[in-house]
């Protein structure tokens, strides 16, 4: 069995890869006519980055790498309680890790402004990549991150083919942004929200409650839809590659 100390640094490093491929995705691009990718390329980083944080990293710490992936796991009984708050914390020092790499980064282009830039940051209304206002980000947030939770707790499952499932929550993932990135700038994850927020501060601050509040609403309701399908088996106390599985 894999260590709790172990983990957390899996889950922080796996957590700051996500947050450094999407969001530099995002900002580092400064040859754009604006700056930033297309959604279609946006999506396919932070797909392919949790599909290969997932490939390298599941049987260490599970690969959650998302807060509501670990309270869904755990509303579900399929992750024990007692590592909730360890595991949300390694993953906001993860994001803001991630972030703060790439500041550092960002930063070695001239004229580069990062307040400027929004940074990869998620809002509504004047801060809505698309001007989309406040219920419309509620409802595709909380939608998405139901979806993927959803996919992650059947994605988890013992009879799943290890070789496929990672590849099936990074496509996912690729989905979910492609649809939400006009909406919010894609979010479904309050710690990759939480990372840019802080170094932009400002709105991106007043606007970071909604990017945990409805995320974890979505997780929590997967969560709780799957233990009333598929029952509630206890949560793996086993290897650490064993973390949110369940038969």
């Amino acid at each position: 069995m894999t260590s709790l100390s172990k983990r957390l640094v899996v889950e922080g490093a796996g957590t700051a890869w996500l947050v450094f491929v999407g969001c530099g995705s995002i900002v580092l691009n400064g040859a754009a006519p604006q700056p930033g990718y297309g959604v279609l390329e946006v999506a396919l980083a932070f797909g392919l980055a949790l599909a290969t944080a997932t490939y390298a990293l599941e049987r260490l710490s599970g690969a959650h790498f998302n807060p509501v992936v670990t309270v869904g796991l755990a509303v579900a009984n399929r992750f024990p309680v007692r590592d909730l708050v360890p595991y949300i914390a390694a993953q906001i020092l993860g994001a803001v890790a991630g972030t703060a790499l790439l500041a550092y980064v960002a930063n070695g282009r001239p004229g580069f402004d990062l307040a400027a830039s929004e940074f990869g940051a998620n809002g509504f209304g004047d801060h809505s990549p698309s001007d989309y206002q406040l219920h419309s980000a509620v409802a595709i947030e909380l939608v998405m991150s139901f979806v993927l939770v959803m996919a992650n707790l059947l994605m988890s499952r013992r009879s799943v083919s290890r070789s496929v499932a990672p590849l099936v929550k990074g496509a996912c993932l690729a989905l979910i942004y492609l649809v939400a990135m006009p909406v919010t700038n894609g979010a479904v994850n309050p710690a990759r929200s939480t990372g840019p927020a802080l170094f932009v501060g400002d709105w991106a601050l007043d606007q970071l409650w909604l990017f945990w509040a409805a995320p974890m609403a979505g997780g929590i309701a997967a969560g709780v839809l799957h233990a009333l399908l598929w029952g509630k088996p206890r949560a793996s106390h086993g290897a650490a590659g064993k973390h949110g599985e369940a038969a």
